[in-house]
């Protein structure tokens, strides 16, 4: 025996203001330059601010692993400046 066809909902559609449409192609104004990118010396230190993890048992595995994947973002974010020719100078320098 196979369940009755749902029925389907009425047609009726919430009516409310129409929103007006937005256009997508409008011109925008120019942004200014992007300042230079200092790059950190320890992408992972903020992190390791808060303590490790709440993970019974994991907290030091599971802050290895975020360290490693923060530091890994700073890695590509640095490379990708540096394509760009916007890295700042280091602290060192």
């Amino acid at each position: 025996m196979s369940a009755p066809p749902r029925r389907r909902q009425s047609g009726r559609r919430r009516k409310g203001p129409k929103a007006e449409p937005v256009d997508l192609w409008r011109p925008v104004p120019r942004l200014e330059p992007p300042q230079p990118i200092v790059v950190a010396e320890d992408p992972g230190m903020l992190l390791r601010s808060l303590g490790q993890p709440p993970l019974q048992g994991q907290g030091a595995v599971a802050e290895h692993y975020l360290v490693a994947v923060v530091e890994r973002a700073a890695g590509v974010a640095t490379a990708l400046a540096a394509s760009v020719d916007l890295l700042g100078p280091s602290d060192g320098d």
